[in-house]
């Protein structure tokens, strides 16, 4: 069941954006739009509920457990920046706003990029992490726990992985290629014959 609320929660997300876009950009009703796109916390709280209902209920805690844990996690740190982007291309393709800067790409501007985007995976670590904890304080029984402390671990271990790659673009920070003839390659200068002009005045000896 866990599994399947999952499942359900992430296509409710791509849904409830789309209508919120659509409604916010074709049919020109902004605050609409906003107020759909608003509602997209709600299926995360409809998950934890329910996962905390299941565990109420006496079911073991398992990998389904800390599947929805990652996931409110997820949702929480990456979720808002998600819903930005589109917003911003939704307002350049639909509405005719300015297309929006993309993310830098070269040089210590994106080794920036990259770490604020880290933030939000730490971000999502830690909210896994906490949910996961109140879990297993509730289920008050470190034999059933297991799972759960071992997605603990899984969180931070993304977190760890996607830290150091976000690490090596400060550490070798990409280099904007250059482009063929843009600084110290002059073009040569034309060789090509001048044509001969008979009328042209000739030079003369001066007289001694």
């Amino acid at each position: 069941m866990i599994v399947t609320l999952i499942i359900v929660c992430e296509i409710g997300f791509w849904v409830l954006l789309a209508a919120g876009l659509s409604v916010r950009y074709l049919l020109r009703m902004p605050r609409t739009g906003m107020a759909l796109l608003l509602c997209e916390p709600l299926l995360e709280v409809v998950l934890l509920v329910v996962t905390a209902l299941d565990l109420k209920n006496g079911a073991d805690p398992s990998w389904k457990h800390g599947l929805a844990a990652l996931y409110i996690g997820y949702t929480v740190g990456h979720g808002h920046r998600t819903v930005k982007w589109l917003d911003g291309h939704a307002a350049h393709r639909i509405g005719g706003a300015p297309r929006p800067a993309g993310p830098p790409r070269y040089g210590m501007a994106r080794a920036r990029h990259e770490g604020r985007v880290w933030l939000g995976t730490l971000l999502a670590a830690a909210v896994a992490t906490g949910l996961l904890q109140i879990a297993m304080w509730y289920v008050d029984d470190p034999s059933r726990t297991t799972s759960l402390e071992s997605w603990q671990y899984t969180a931070w271990r993304a977190a760890g992985i996607h830290g150091l790659i976000a690490l090596t673009y400060a550490i070798w920070p990409k280099k904007a290629p250059r482009h063929e003839g843009a600084r110290g390659t002059a073009r040569p200068a034309t060789t090509d014959p001048q044509p001969y002009d008979d009328t042209a005045p000739r030079p003369t000896e001066r007289s001694v």
